[in-house]
């Protein structure tokens, strides 16, 4: 895979950003809802650090987050008492209204479970595999038991190598027309093209969309299996292929090796990253937290998504939250901080009047820059030369 990223677009980055600490709690708040009681020991939450990519004690972690979990003592089994930790009140509301917009979102979830088949050679995949898709697709951990009894007139669950281990595969039974219309052709009016999503100041690139558009017709991902008859059709294909799946996932982003974790299956290039790299008006590549991700720039404006699916608004409040209780525990972390410096004498209390010069002075600063900067300007303008 390529070792390099786009250059960097500030916005898309900060949506990255800000989805990395909700993606750790998360996964606590998955560990939580495997129990009955939903409530943990946190030592066993300590077991887990790791697998979370975390450092440190699990306790420090969750006091960070006082709004979203509450550490308690409770009886340990053997009459001892131990530190146990469970979703506050608020947070278990919005865990309950999450589980709300899953359920309701499941017919929209078979949709997008059906296309990724239908983009699929042979129409199947692996079980083992399609673990990998259940986060950007927005798949509950039990999709399989919510959707394909529910829909058995779309899949069928298959075991062609039952002396395997993981060879279960999932089938699409039938093909559905309606749904074999990607992203592209759905926004077209007529012939279906790719549009470039970069500013109009990046003339070289979108000449080099125009030309890409003109090499080829638009070859739809859903059309038939077959091999392109030149490069240039291998790589329309693929393009296409990326873009339909970008579009189907929930936040419009995967990760890079999770993408390459298919390319047998969805026919891609061996060099899928370079290719991603060469379609920036389509793709942005970013290399944050050490984890290639390939964004679809048209799903964002800004660092927002431009459509919501009602899972993600009920992610977004629990983000919300998450961020509340941080802010929280910064400011008290940082008073406490304060208050000893204080106590041994290394910070001054400054008293209202001082403070008030204070200001008074850094305005009339500002002021004094503005009122030379007029004159500057005035002094060498354009009609003084």
């Amino acid at each position: 895979m390529a070792r390099w990223s786009s250059p960097k677009d500030p916005a898309l980055e900060a949506a990255l950003r800000r989805n990395r600490r909700w993606v750790v709690n998360n996964q606590i708040k998955r560990l939580l809802l495997r129990f009955p009681s939903r409530t943990a020991p946190v030592r066993f939450l300590q077991s887990r650090f790791k697998t979370l990519d975390l450092m440190g004690r699990a306790a420090n972690w969750l006091s960070k987050y006082p709004s979203c979990f509450e550490v308690f003592s409770a009886d340990d089994g053997g009459g001892e008492q131990e530190p146990h930790f469970g979703f506050t009140k608020r947070m278990a509301a919005l865990v309950h209204a999450e589980e709300a917009a899953v359920a309701a979102s499941e017919p929209a979830m078979a949709d997008r479970l059906a296309r990724v088949l239908m983009l699929a050679r042979g129409r199947r995949l692996q079980v083992s595999k399609l673990a990998a898709l259940r986060g950007p697709l927005g798949l509950p951990d039990d999709y399989l038991l919510r959707l394909v009894p529910a829909n058995t007139d779309l899949f069928r669950l298959t075991n062609p190598y039952p002396h395997r281990r993981n060879a279960a595969e999932l089938e699409l039974v039938r093909w559905a027309p309606s749904l074999a219309v990607s992203a592209v052709e759905a926004a077209s009016d007529s012939t279906p093209r790719f549009s470039c999503s970069l500013p109009a100041s990046w003339v070289k690139s979108h000449a080099k969309m125009e030309d890409f558009n003109a090499s080829t017709p638009y070859i739809s991902p859903y059309s038939e299996w077959a091999l392109p008859g030149t490069d240039a059709e291998a790589e329309k294909r693929s393009v296409a292929l990326v873009h339909e799946l970008l579009s189907l996932t929930l936040w419009r982003k995967m990760s890079i090796l999770k993408l390459e974790h298919f390319r047998r299956e969805f026919g891609l290039p061996e060099d899928t990253a370079r290719m991603l790299l060469r379609h920036p008006c389509l793709f942005y590549v970013s290399n944050r937290y050490k984890i290639h991700t390939v964004v679809l720039r048209e799903g964002y404006e800004g660092s927002e998504l431009r459509e919501k699916d009602p899972v993600v608004l009920a992610k977004d409040r629990l983000g919300e939250l998450m961020q509340e209780g941080l802010h929280e525990y910064n400011q008290r972390r940082r008073g406490m901080n304060i208050e000893k410096k204080r106590r041994r004498g290394e910070v001054e209390v400054k008293k209202e009047k001082e403070v008030e010069d204070e200001e008074a002075a850094r305005l009339d600063s500002a002021e004094k820059r503005e009122e030379r900067r007029r004159f500057y300007k005035v002094l060498f303008g354009d009609g003084n030369r």
